[in-house]
């Protein structure tokens, strides 16, 4: 059972023998566009313990959401865990495929899981009193789902829900938050790096109602972020252009790649996408050898074959700036005739 992600880029690197900074990064699913970062952080003072008030503030008004409504972690992935750990279930039903570390936490934390396939079961029957985990848009296609006919299903069912929403930034869409006062077992993740541009800033947020919030921090350390994981995010919330600059972009260089991969012969299927990433797939050829295909261009792509219901048939591609599909037309011209 491989747990594997992308975006290894130094191994990668390595094994084909050129520089990091030579490598067209297309497995990894880091927002390509920055925000601007108005902070010195030589500046900050690292003296005294974290005070997220003001995180949490900034983070509560881009959600629409109160401060004690959120409950900040270090990285989206530490919020899963942490809720795997306290939620207090047998069973879960993991609606695949999905981020790998719900399938991981979900084993962990002894769940017995029940796989629905998104793609052709979507509204297959779940356990009373169960964990529901749906992520929205999805990972790793980005479709978007609207979720109404779902809670209601689930909300029957008394589950207990967790929608990711790591990747909403990316789209024009509402957010479950909307539903958090209107049903007690309700839960939204939200990670800061996706759309924030910074793996290297490990910032997430469990969303739901105040009483949840309350007994999730009873059982939370006091600090897991460090100033300059704050400094960051906070910078990145006061550019107020961002949001619609980025989304403008990654739509057109999303178009720009569908264009060119619905053109290639080895091409059988690129599926929507609200995110900033494709999900294909392919015919002709398996992933690794697609890959094999890309080296001479220094092009790392994401071999999906470890998720849940997919094959070596699939591989997903990021959006990234003009050089990188630039090099992406190259070699889809060159090395697939």
């Amino acid at each position: 059972m491989s747990f594997k992600h992308g975006g290894n880029i130094k191994e990668f690197a390595k094994n084909i023998g050129c520089r990091v900074d030579e490598v067209i990064d297309l497995s990894s699913n880091i927002n390509f566009v920055k925000p601007q970062i108005d902070i010195d952080f030589n500046s900050l003072d690292i003296s005294a313990y974290p005070n997220y008030d003001t995180l949490k503030e900034s983070i509560a008004k881009n959600y629409k959401i109160k401060t004690n409504q959120l409950e900040l972690f270090n990285g989206a992935s530490t919020a899963i865990y942490s809720l795997f750990g306290q939620l207090d279930l047998k069973e879960c039903s993991l609606y695949a495929p999905l981020y790998l570390e719900y399938k991981k936490s979900a084993i962990l934390h002894g769940y017995k899981i029940n796989y629905i396939n998104r793609f052709t079961d979507i509204y297959h029957e779940i356990k009373e009193n169960s964990l529901v985990v749906f992520v929205n848009p999805s990972t790793p296609d980005g479709e978007f789902y609207n979720l109404y006919p779902l809670l209601k299903k689930w909300i029957d069912k008394n589950a207990t829900i967790l929608i990711d929403e790591s990747f909403l930034d990316f789209t024009p869409f509402e957010s479950a938050t909307n539903y958090i006062n209107g049903y007690n077992k309700l839960y939204i993740i939200k990670s800061m790096t996706k759309f924030y541009s910074s793996a290297g800033i490990r910032v997430g947020a469990i969303i739901s109602n105040s009483q949840n919030i309350k007994n999730i921090q009873k059982r939370e350390p006091l600090w897991k972020i460090s100033q300059f994981d704050s400094a960051y995010i906070q910078s990145s919330l006061r550019d107020k252009q961002f949001n619609q600059h980025s989304t403008v972009i990654n739509n057109k260089n999303r178009d720009r790649v569908i264009e060119l991969l619905e053109k290639s012969r080895y091409i059988e299927k690129v599926y929507p996408s609200f995110a900033n990433f494709v999900l294909v797939r392919l015919k002709d050829i398996d992933a690794q050898k697609f890959q094999q295909k890309l080296i001479p261009y220094k092009i790392m792509i994401r071999d999906c074959s470890n998720f849940d219901f997919l094959d070596s048939s699939f591989v997903r591609i990021a959006i990234k700036d003009d050089l990188a599909i630039d090099r992406l037309r190259e070699a889809l011209c060159e090395s697939f005739i």
